[in-house]
């Protein structure tokens, strides 16, 4: 078995160190799973020990050489991400407030299309605040010099930054542990400009407004999110529409804005370079091309705020320019795992993260797909004629586009509870159709502006946002475009991962066991049962699932947000109904009850207090009860109660009425650093399986 073993790994040797940001990726998983500081300094040790091990009994063995690295990269990855989680460490708003305070702006993000503008603020006066908080503030209320830099005075309701509201939902409070925001609200006018700020307020507002300026709606938000990364001139049914569609990566600055401005900076500087023969035959015209590709990556990225996936795309980027100022193959695997090394050291937080998981699960895949013997010979250039060259061009283009919406599909289901269907399709049109019209259009109107001659441009830069925006609406309003999903279990979607990498990274047959990991994880997520019951960490909201399979909402005046929440993580996709409609459902003001799955539900509404006799006898016949206040001791439900203080431990829950199973936001025990700054140290208690 063991020589079976390392003829296996020596046929494989060049794909090995592949691997080794899997397993740093794999340690940093391990410390988000894992809950306790003691289970981390375990996890680390044993890791450590087995890493030494392997390597007392490698004895020049393949197999305990890769295991003895894997085990210490793991190692590496738990401690840096633990590291990483410390160093950032910043103070939390233990409770909400209403504060008036001086502050100084560190950042401004007009949000045009929700007329809202949000301001990173550091507050100067109060020193019980926050070093850093986020405050939305309305257009209107934004005075004049209202700038980075600029030092305010305000009034805000502040807030600790708020975790996920139900099982699976988006948990801004880890994210806001590691930029350090200590809490977020909505300031309210007026509001003082005490010193003034940049006027500019910054190259990239600039460009911005200038945008905004020459292409209205979304058409301009789109132009505006292409060129700065800006996307808060975006009307919401847009961005929702291209979502659906599966066109939503056009708008985030990635590896596609990166490599197009790439591209055509090296093509422009070659054409130009190439008119003066004797330089041309003096210089490496290659070289310079790259170095000048290189600087206009780094500045495109500096001007679009430097967000982690744009700088994750830009040092990709650098690589393959790197590569090819060596002679050296340009996109490999190797190139690929490269990256994520750097990022993983860098932030290694962002593993977490939906964009990291997308963006690497694409290029991993569009590499792997056309590193294969098969592909390469389908694709290599050979003599025929135009028609057969276009439309083996086509197929591969489709099949490329097959294979990611593959690979991205289990990511967008589990991140986001909703896969599309025909994303492959509209990425064919819109990619190109981004990439060779609409970016270089709005480059040559940016550059005609600095003679005022731009405008004929910009009329034809809106047509053909218009018309990408028309494809989005198209694609999303077709039959079963967008199908909804229940929340994936975190073991399936371990298991879908292991698989998928397996299939990519293994050159040989052995590759082919990944498909078992692969099938089992798909077949796990598909059977999940959804939830029939959704409870908010503060009891104010909840849904039940009808038995036509939508969602019923408790109090028909949800915010959109939450509406949004308590669907798509029910794994229904459409707008919610309300309780007060349910056939069968009995509601008064202060009062829900409704049966859902053979279950007798009864749930409070709002602030009045319910008499304690009719409260308890309603409590006695049901099965579940929920309230955001704190339940009399005389009311005990048959199975389950969700009052105050058990959702104070437990935060948001799902509940399964027919398989009597419960799950929680918050898990007992859990010290990862942005939990125990909110105070949630004890949680889990008063859920109980029947």
């Amino acid at each position: 078995m063991q020589h079976r073993l390392e003829l296996l790994l020596e046929a494989e040797r060049d794909q090995l160190v592949l691997w080794l940001p899997v397993m740093v990726g794999a340690g940093i998983a391990a410390w988000f799973v894992l809950l306790r500081r003691s289970e981390w300094t375990a996890a680390m040790l044993g890791l450590v020990a087995v890493a030494c091990l392997a390597a007392a009994m490698g004895r020049g063995g393949r197999a305990n050489r890769a295991v003895a690295v894997g085990a210490l990269a793991m190692a590496i990855g738990l401690g840096l991400v633990w590291w990483r989680a410390e160093r950032v460490a910043a103070p939390v708003l233990p409770r909400p407030v209403v504060a008036a305070f001086t502050a100084r702006v560190e950042r401004v993000e007009p949000l045009v299309a929700r007329e809202l503008v949000r301001l990173s603020l550091s507050p100067i006066d109060v020193p019980a605040l926050p070093r850093r908080v986020r405050v939305n503030l309305a257009e209107a209320d934004a005075p004049v010099g209202l700038t980075r830099g600029a030092v305010v005075r305000l009034r805000a309701r502040l807030m600790p930054p708020p975790g996920a509201a139900v099982p699976g939902a988006y948990d801004y409070g880890r994210v806001a542990w590691f930029a350090g925001v200590g809490a977020t609200g909505r300031g309210f006018a007026p509001v003082e400009v005490v010193t003034a700020g940049n006027l500019d307020n910054g190259m990239r507002t600039a460009l911005t407004r200038h945008i905004g300026e020459r292409v209205a709606g979304s058409a301009g938000g789109v132009a505006a999110a292409l060129a700065t990364g800006d996307v808060g001139s975006i009307a919401e049914e847009d961005a929702e529409a291209m979502r659906a569609a599966g066109l939503a990566h056009l708008l985030s600055v990635s590896g596609l804005h990166i490599t197009a401005v790439v591209g055509a900076t090296m093509l422009v500087v070659m054409r130009l370079l190439a008119l003066w023969p004797a330089l041309a035959l003096r210089v490496r015209l290659p070289f310079v091309a790259a170095a000048a590709g290189a600087a206009a990556a780094v500045g495109y990225t500096l001007l679009t705020g430097a967000e982690v996936p744009t700088i994750r795309s830009c040092v990709a980027a650098l690589l393959v320019l790197a590569a090819l100022a060596m002679g050296r193959e340009a996109m490999t695997l190797r190139l690929v795992a490269a990256g994520a090394i750097v990022v993983l050291l860098a932030w290694p937080e962002a593993l977490a993260g939906a964009s990291f998981q997308l963006s690497f699960a694409a290029i991993t895949a569009i590499v792997a797909l056309h590193d294969h013997p098969w592909m390469r010979v389908f694709a290599e250039v050979r003599e025929e004629g135009v028609l057969r060259r276009w439309g083996r061009g086509a197929a591969l283009l489709l099949l490329t586009g097959v294979v990611v919406e593959a690979a991205l599909m289990p990511i967008a289901v589990y991140h986001f509870h909703r896969a599309g269907l025909y994303g492959a399709l509209a990425n064919m049109v819109a990619i190109p159709w981004t990439t060779f019209v609409v970016m270089p259009l709005e480059l040559l109107a940016l550059i005609l502006d600095g003679a005022e001659l731009g405008a004929p441009v910009w009329w034809l830069v809106e047509r053909a946002l218009w018309a990408l925006l028309w494809l989005a609406r198209v694609v999303a309003a077709a039959p079963g475009a967008v199908r909804a999903w229940p929340v994936m279990p975190d073991a399936a979607y371990a298991s879908i991962v292991v698989g998928g990498l397996w299939l990519a990274l293994w050159r040989t047959r052995w590759r082919r066991w990944g498909a078992a990991p692969l099938a089992v994880g798909i077949g796990w997520a598909a059977m999940t049962p959804a939830p029939d019951l959704l409870v908010s960490g503060d009891g104010r909201h909840a849904a039940v699932r009808t038995e036509f399979g939508a969602m019923a909402l408790l109090r028909d005046r949800a915010g959109e947000y939450m509406q949004n929440v308590l669907t798509e993580n029910g794994g229904v996709k459409g707008a919610p109904m309300t309780l007060d409609g349910l056939p069968g459902a009995r509601c008064s003001a202060d009062l829900c009850g409704v049966d859902v799955s053979g279950r007798r539900v009864v749930m409070t509404r709002s602030a009045y207090l319910v008499p304690a006799v009719e409260l308890i006898a309603a409590c006695k016949r049901a099965d579940v009860v929920v309230s955001e206040r704190r339940l009399p001791v005389g009311c005990r439900p048959r199975w389950l109660r969700l009052d105050r203080d058990v959702l104070a431990r437990s935060g948001g829950v799902a509940v399964g009425l027919r398989g009597g199973w419960t799950a929680t936001v918050r898990r007992a025990g859990d010290e990862h650093p942005w939990v125990l700054a909110a105070g949630q140290k004890d949680v889990g208690a008063g859920l109980r399986r029947p």
